[in-house]
């Protein structure tokens, strides 16, 4: 039967602390029969003896004694990492890592990121804002967020709010070369494009059709991988673009955005916070996922209801 080394020193070292082999086992929580076949397997894999054993006594060996002060730094260091690693599970400090697309998600995350820094001043944030899918393990994620389920196994996924994508033109736009009507009339109007900074090409517009979900092609007037930078461009009246619900819905709101062909919004998608097992999370990481719940899930901010829509629309 192979060794388990570390269990078969720490019941060696227990039992030469206590004078008493059974004492040992119940202070590690072991029963006798296999804290006594800890230390034979110890003794057999040592080549030595390392107690003189009587019924009643147990007094440890030259060899024994050798070993001890040799193992008992070692034994005393490992007792002080896990005590360091428990404290640090409990405390809200420490490094924290997060992740999320680029492309949509910074205006979500500042505030959130700036509450919870005012909050826990201990803590390190680590943000890596990137549109590809990275391994969430590797990359040594604490909390992701994203739109869509997570495909990574093992991970938590928590709905937050729905992603609408809202075509949008500028007054100015709408002034000089008027509003569509329809999909089709869109070949006739200037339009952006975002180009996937993933993959590089040039997506369609996704839209709603009869309930469905489908890409719509435009002749790009415009074409831009970020999405802050295409918003300026519909601002600035050049373009109509599709933008997302995070980005449009302010501009909306204060009538510097006008919601067009409402009836092919998109909202079957949404953004979703995603971790790992949270009985195994330290303090920091949880703090920060209960934040992202109480504040972005269903946040209005982000989303327009059906009547803004109806009353801000052409």
């Amino acid at each position: 039967m192979p060794i388990n080394e570390l269990r078969s020193i720490a019941t060696f070292a227990k039992a030469a602390e206590l004078g008493s082999l059974r004492q040992a086992a119940a202070a590690q929580g072991l029963t006798p029969q296999a804290a006594s076949q800890a230390l034979a397997q110890l003794e057999k894999h040592l080549g030595v003896r390392l107690f003189h054993r009587t019924t009643r006594n147990l007094s440890l060996t030259d060899e024994g004694r050798q070993f001890l002060e040799a193992a008992q730094p070692a034994l005393l260091g490992l007792q002080r990492a896990l005590l360091m690693a428990q404290r640090a599970k409990d405390e809200i400090a420490g490094p924290l890592r997060i992740v999320g697309p680029r492309s949509t998600f910074a205006p979500v995350l500042w505030p959130l990121l700036d509450e919870f820094c005012r909050l826990y001043p201990q803590v390190q944030p680590d943000v890596q804002l990137d549109d590809r899918i990275g391994n969430w393990v590797e990359d040594r994620v604490d909390v992701g967020f994203r739109v869509g389920l997570s495909p990574a196994e093992g991970v938590i996924a928590r709905r937050l709010f729905p992603l609408q994508l809202i075509i949008c033109a500028a007054p100015a736009y709408i002034a000089k070369y008027g509003a569509p009507d329809s999909l089709d009339a869109l070949a006739a109007h200037r339009c952006s494009a975002f180009r996937s900074p993933g993959t590089g090409q040039i997506l369609p517009w996704y839209v709603k059709i009869h309930d469905s979900r489908i890409g719509h092609p435009v002749i790009p007037a415009l074409c831009i991988n970020d999405e802050p930078l295409e918003t300026e461009a519909v601002l600035a009246g050049h373009v109509i673009g599709l933008l997302t619900g995070v980005i449009a819905a302010e501009h909306i709101r204060a009538g510097r955005l006008v919601p067009l062909l409402t009836r092919h919004m998109a909202d079957d998608s949404s953004v979703f916070v995603y971790y790992g097992s949270r009985s195994a999370q330290p303090q920091r990481v949880r703090a920060f996922i209960d934040l992202a719940i109480q504040r972005l899930t269903n946040n209005a901010r982000f989303v327009l209801g059906a009547d803004e829509l109806a009353a801000r629309g052409r």
